[in-house]
């Protein structure tokens, strides 16, 4: 059962999957429609779609053959504005029972993405990692802090650009990385940024999100004993972040995500590595998973 409170993004329409561009490539909209299909069935709350470098015109088939399948609303995936344009234009709201898409995503250096929202209204994720400089070139935000102050820009724009604004038409992405190089401690910077933006009152009710697979990739899949090492943490990542008001994810529908006991080793592990630095974080997972 998934957990409660836990809304999925079905991440498996995405032209980074080597199987899915493979879809792509060979034009098997057959095969897509099957991964929508399949998603769908088990329990997404929203469907992904990024059709990677490929035409708007692509984005927009794409679009319109998704939705004469389900009635789950679309999560259009692109930094490219003429791409997203054309996804948002395809979408029809009255086939996904007049829910908005969601656009995804928008940083302080694409801010006219918002644009977007004339001709189409969607529900923004807002990457919160990046800022920009006083010359407009982007920067990566280093601290939890600095995280949390390009969270509080972009709330504080929003109102201005969403009709009937309120707090649940936004969705925050901290930003995840992989845990087993992270050796600049960003999973403790992932934390403290949605302790932060938790304890906000200004931010009550807000979405937050992260694509979750990218917290475990390049891990094995399982310990030599068969012991599962990558739904493990990210279950553990979830029980730790849900009871700051974390409840979304760009994930999969096949993972078995658990909110754990305390004394689970994946959960012990995440809570050590909040108090390591350095190569002893890394050092840590390969502790965990081996």
């Amino acid at each position: 059962m998934p957990i409660e409170g836990l809304k999925i993004i079905g991440e498996s329409i995405n032209d980074s999957i080597p199987s899915t561009r493979q879809l792509f490539e060979t034009n098997d909209i057959e095969g897509i429609l099957e991964l929508v299909k399949m998603q769908d069935e088990r329990g997404a709350a929203c469907i992904d779609v990024n059709v990677g470098t490929r035409s708007p015109g692509f984005m927009a088939d794409i679009v319109s053959q998704i939705q004469q399948i389900t009635t789950k609303p679309l999560s259009i995936d692109t930094p490219d504005i003429e791409i997203a344009a054309a996804g948002l234009e395809a979408y029809r709201p009255d086939l996904a029972n007049g829910r908005k898409p969601i656009l995804n995503s928008i940083s302080q250096s694409r801010l006219e993405m918002f644009e977007l929202y004339k001709t189409r209204p969607f529900i923004p994720i807002l990457l919160t990692t990046e800022d920009v400089n006083e010359n407009g070139e982007p920067v990566m935000n280093k601290t939890a802090m600095e995280t949390y102050q390009t969270a509080k820009k972009f709330m504080n724009a929003a109102p201005d650009i969403i009709d009937d604004f309120s707090n649940d038409q936004i969705i925050l992405d901290p930003g995840i990385v992989p845990i087993g190089s992270d050796s600049e401690g960003n999973f403790k910077r992932l934390m403290e940024t949605i302790q932060l933006i938790h304890e906000d009152p200004g931010m009550t009710g807000v979405n937050m999100s992260v694509g979750l697979s990218n917290f475990t990739v390049m891990l094995p899949q399982k310990c030599a004993d068969g012991t599962p090492v990558r739904s493990a943490l990210e279950s553990a990542f979830l029980t730790m972040a849900m009871p700051l008001g974390f409840n979304m994810i760009i994930g999969s529908v096949k993972r078995n995500y658990q909110i754990l006991p305390e004394n689970h080793s994946a959960l012990q592990c995440l809570t050590d590595i909040l108090n390591l630095e350095g190569f002893d974080i890394i050092t840590r997972v390969i502790t965990f998973y081996s």
